[in-house]
Parts: structure tokens; sequence; C-alpha cells
């Protein structure tokens, strides 16, 4: 399985655990729902789940013959693309607007829910 990313060079997690640097490559044994975690400064944290499913060798009844008889070398290889977005700054005069808010409110004994 490789995760590629566009930029490249962000951190790659497959199921909670760190895979490297993309390009990231790994091996993979279970078939399922996966959850991709890709994160880079400056960028949007994706959280991606992908379900992958068995290839027809791979089905019951059928797996036997294609890991005993089958004559080659029998590869599933997935590969997950990821366009990066980069993040939004807000800007500082609305930042500060709604720090002032809050503020005030607080002030007054308003109490409101975080956004």
């Amino acid at each position: 399985m490789t995760v590629r990313t566009s930029p490249p060079g962000a951190t790659v997690s497959i199921d909670n655990q760190v895979v490297g640097t993309s390009p990231a490559a790994t091996s993979f044994v279970h078939y399922g729902t996966r959850e991709f975690r890709i994160e880079k400064n400056g960028y949007r944290t994706e959280v991606i789940r992908r379900r992958l499913n068995p290839p027809w060798y791979q089905w019951l009844g059928l797996e036997f013959f294609s890991e005993t008889l089958w004559p080659g070398e029998l590869r599933d290889e997935r590969i997950i693309d990821v366009q990066l977005v980069p993040k939004e700054l807000e800007p500082v005069e609305d930042l500060m607007n709604r720090a002032d808010s809050l503020r005030n409110q607080s002030k007054a004994g308003i109490i409101t829910a975080p956004p």
C-alpha cells in the first residue's frame, strides 16, 4: 500500500501507526476499513477512511488455489492519492473582534458555546 500526497513530505499514519513521510509505502495483510491520517505543517490535516476489499484471488475457496497452486506471485498493490489543502488563517482583525466580543460577554455574565 502506497500513500502519495501532493505536495509530498507529509507524515502518514495508517490506523494510528506512523508509516513514514509521503510517499510512504507499507505492506498489509488484512482487508477492511482503514483510517489514513495525513499531516503537514501549513496544510489541513486529512483523515480518510477507506474500505479495502479483497481481490478475487483472496475470496473464500479460491484463496487455497491462488496461494498454493498458482504458478506465479500475486500481489495486491493499493495506491492512495491525497491532495493537501492549505490551511486558511483567520484574519487578525476578525480574531481580535471575536476576542473582544467574548471578553465583553464574559464581563456581562453571558455564557456562549464554542464555535
